[in-house]
């Protein structure tokens, strides 16, 4: 069956260490979660994939269109009806921040609260959010456009972004 088979995975492993008169305690965390999907468009499963690295010239903004303007690595549109997984990570080598949000017209909402929230992502550093269950919803010409900008201006930034998705 053609769609997404995958995952996305978090893993913490973590180690504080204490120096006291007689020992030296410790406390060790490690905790990992897995979000698997199978080919599909009920929850948990996924049949549409969009990933790409882009560069924003120094002050500039791009609306990433979710519902009928990217191309996928086939050539093909997509057109999501739910986004179920987000990755995005700005290139260390950035001065400024890359920000992401919803659109401020037609915006989707997804994860965001409100049209004019806006995630800011340092050089170097990402971030991943998930719902393979529900997933968030995508409303064509209405709720469909992802910002994404450059957080400052004088120089450009770069950034890969993953977007996991199905079409019904």
């Amino acid at each position: 069956m053609a769609g997404v088979t995958g995952s996305f995975a978090l893993t913490v492993d973590l180690k504080q260490t204490r120096d006291a008169d007689l020992s030296s305690p410790v406390d060790e965390l490690k905790f990992g979660r897995r979000w698997s999907f199978t080919p599909g468009t009920a929850n948990g499963q996924a049949d549409v994939q969009f990933h790409d690295t882009r560069t924003l010239a120094a002050s500039a903004s791009e609306s990433l269109d979710l519902a009928g303007a990217l191309s996928n690595a086939f050539g093909n549109t997509l057109t999501a009806a739910e986004v179920v997984a987000l990755y995005i990570e700005a290139a260390a080598a950035n001065t400024n921040d890359v920000l992401i949000g919803p659109a401020s017209s037609n915006g989707f909402l997804g994860p965001f609260g409100d049209a004019s929230d806006r995630l800011k992502i340092a050089p170097g550093k990402g971030m991943m959010i998930q719902a393979p269950a529900a997933g968030w919803p995508v409303t064509a010409g209405t709720g469909d456009l992802l910002f994404v900008g450059n957080g400052g201006s004088g120089t450009p930034v770069t950034y890969t972004i993953v977007i996991v998705a199905r079409t019904a």
